[in-house]
């Protein structure tokens, strides 16, 4: 018989929680209350009761949408809308309490704009919009939890901007921008250690940095940038970039070559060496990314078709899925980390997909929710 007292049972499980949180890093789901026994974090583990959870998309039209998602069965709701950018390429949240957008702008009026997130009803409240320098063009973004971070790609520089955890309002942090090629798009790998950047300076490569973990400052990593396809020297048009969830991969569109590049990340360095067969075969036009559990899809914008791989968890090669392009009309894509749920804005609207978890084939949830332009969306437990 156990001679555990509540109030030490209560502990325990408070204290698994927190390791939980640690093994899993920023953003993960910790039980709210000792007498919930269910905590974890990622696309398979059994995660605290979620009540809200909301997608958030800005593109063309001027307006950031809300949608309210269904915890339990990741089906979309009809949106709200906010005045938002006419251009944007780069969406995401600080601790899910603020959302941060990039205003494309013109030269010179380049901005991040900044909402406060209601936890119950995910509504948006307008912080302190950030005009960055002169010469500047706002583009992609990755928000760093950890180190309070918001960077953004901009116009042959990266802008690194710290987060103030009350307000959300953004300063730059010293040493900022950091210097790169010209690029479109960030992405940060799980552990908030290396940042990579699709460099749009011809011949097209991916730009990588270390991250300073006391800081936010960048370091770009010896060798940077890595090219998408070393052997030809004609332009690839690198799209978005992203790190696969185990952090030991990055993959990039490159447009021009309807083909996706994958390297491998040196875990000490940040470097990158290109995966066997890289790079691979796409539809036409590929420019979003996402992945989730050990798939990665693809949004092919010159078809409007998906393109579905499986990734290998020792070598990073990619092997197309059963099916795959399939006939999803795909511009943006954002995926719930928890659930999973891909989720496909497009020529035919907002769609959301469950995701098998063991085959990596999309099921359709609900009717696709009229909706066009989205060019930067992000997900939000």
């Amino acid at each position: 018989m156990s001679t555990t007292t509540p109030r030490a049972g209560k502990l325990v499980l408070i204290l698994s929680c927190l390791i939980a949180l640690a093994a899993c890093g920023a953003g993960s789901h910790v039980c709210p209350s000792a007498s919930n026994s269910l905590c974890g974090c990622g696309p398979s583990a059994l995660a605290c009761p979620i009540t809200s959870m909301y997608l958030y998309a800005a593109g063309i039209n001027g307006q950031v949408a809300t949608f309210p998602v269904s915890p339990a069965t990741g089906e979309l709701s009809v949106p709200t809308y906010v005045n938002g950018p006419a251009n944007s390429l780069g969406a995401g949240s600080f601790n899910n309490q603020f959302l941060y957008v990039s205003n494309f702008g013109t030269v010179g009026a380049a901005a991040v704009d900044v909402w406060s997130i209601d936890p119950n009803s995910g509504a948006l409240t307008p912080g302190t919009t950030f005009t960055l320098p002169a010469l500047s063009l706002a583009a992609g973004l990755a928000v760093d939890n950890v180190n309070q971070t918001v960077y953004v790609a901009d116009a042959g520089k990266i802008d690194a901007l710290a987060v103030n955890a009350a307000t959300g309002a953004l300063t730059p942090i010293t040493g900022s921008p950091f210097p790169s090629g010209s690029n479109l798009y960030l992405t940060l790998d799980p552990q908030n250690r290396f940042l990579y950047a699709s460099i749009t300076d011809p011949p097209g490569a991916v730009g990588a940095f270390t991250v300073d973990s006391t800081s936010g400052a960048l370091t770009e990593v010896a060798g940077s940038p890595f090219p998408l396809d070393p052997p030809k020297m004609t332009d690839t048009l690198p799209g978005q970039v992203v790190v696969d969830s185990s952090g030991k991969f990055v993959f990039a569109t490159a447009a021009q070559n309807s083909a996706v590049a994958g390297f491998s990340i040196d875990s000490s360095t940040g470097a990158l060496t290109p995966v066997p067969g890289s790079p691979f075969n796409a539809g036409t036009q590929p420019l979003s990314l996402a992945t989730a559990y050990s798939f990665l899809y693809v949004a092919n914008t010159g078809d409007a078709t998906l393109s579905a791989y499986k990734i290998d968890s020792t070598s990073g090669v990619l092997t197309p899925l059963t099916g795959s392009p399939l006939t999803i009309p795909a511009g943006t894509l954002a995926v719930d980390p928890y659930g999973p749920y891909l989720y496909v804005s497009g020529a035919g609207g907002m769609s959301a997909y469950k995701i098998d978890g063991v085959t990596g084939a999309l099921t359709q949830i609900g009717s696709a929710i009229p909706y066009i332009g989205a060019t930067a969306m992000t997900f939000v437990p």
